[in-house]
């Protein structure tokens, strides 16, 4: 069942998938869609959510602000109250999980479980958070000069996205035209206003989070392996899962695993 929930005047596309408890919901990556967690079906209720500004042709959010992890929030609130979401187990991937991070920080009792997929609190330090912001600011006046089509196959040629090379041509193409089909100025707000530089720095937090959380990583993402590997450390009710062979995408990669990993607490 496809749905458009309209939330403070924006048009979230929204997919429900199945019946029952549990209920899982799901936010997907940078430049992705709710049409990327395709195959990831654990039993019950699923809904699927383009986030705000993602998605095929989005609408222009006029208020660039509106993209910060609080605001975002507000928004994400009033879409589960809208649909009586609550009890959640919350899957978020690479952006969607530091949005999943940020909503169970700031709305706890929304949610049962946290799965975060190479996933990250932030960056501590504060000089490693303006030089992020500054990169982040720069690929979003990239974007707004040259077009996606541009960027996109820039970043595509990220070590962080190699093992994507190994999927078959179709599953490349589907990804690739989710991406190149994101409204431009919308991802380049996305940059400015909740690239990991600008969100909030959740480490020093993550200890009051009793929320339990799985952090799912790829084996030969070994950047998010060591960080996921310092987050356990931080976290006080936490289950690893590293999956043998995947990436960064793991559940575009091995979605077998990733429904195996989400099902284990079920």
């Amino acid at each position: 069942m496809d749905k458009i929930a309209v939330i403070n005047d924006y048009p979230y596309h929204v997919r429900i998938v199945g019946e029952g408890n549990p209920t899982w919901v799901f936010f997907h990556g940078f430049m992705g869609s709710y049409a990327e967690f395709g195959q990831i079906n654990p039993q019950g209720t699923r809904v699927y959510i383009d986030l705000l500004g993602f998605g095929n042709q989005a609408p222009v959010v006029a208020d660039a602000p509106r993209f910060s992890a609080e605001n975002q929030v507000k928004d994400l609130v009033a879409l589960f109250d809208l649909f009586d979401l609550h009890d959640i187990r919350l899957v978020g991937y690479s952006m969607g999980a530091r949005l999943a991070l940020a909503f169970a920080m700031m709305q706890p009792a929304y949610v049962a479980r946290l799965y975060l997929e190479s996933g990250t609190a932030g960056l501590a330090e504060v000089d490693a958070r303006q030089a992020r912001v500054a990169a982040d600011a720069e690929k979003a006046q990239r974007i707004e000069t040259d077009g996606m089509a541009k960027f996109v196959a820039d970043w595509e040629q990220l070590p962080l996205f190699a093992s994507q090379q190994r999927l078959s041509l179709t599953q490349q193409q589907f990804m690739h035209e989710q991406r190149v089909n994101q409204t431009a100025a919308n991802v380049a707000n996305s940059l400015r206003y909740f690239g990991t530089g600008a969100m909030p720095n959740y480490w020093d937090d993550l200890a009051t989070l009793l929320v339990p959380v799985t952090l799912i990583t790829g084996e030969n993402d070994q950047k998010f392996d060591r960080l996921n590997a310092y987050m356990a450390t931080r976290l006080p009710n936490v289950r690893r899962v590293i999956v043998p062979g995947a990436g960064h995408n793991v559940h575009f990669e091995n979605g077998a695993a990733v429904v195996a990993a989400l099902q284990a607490e079920v």
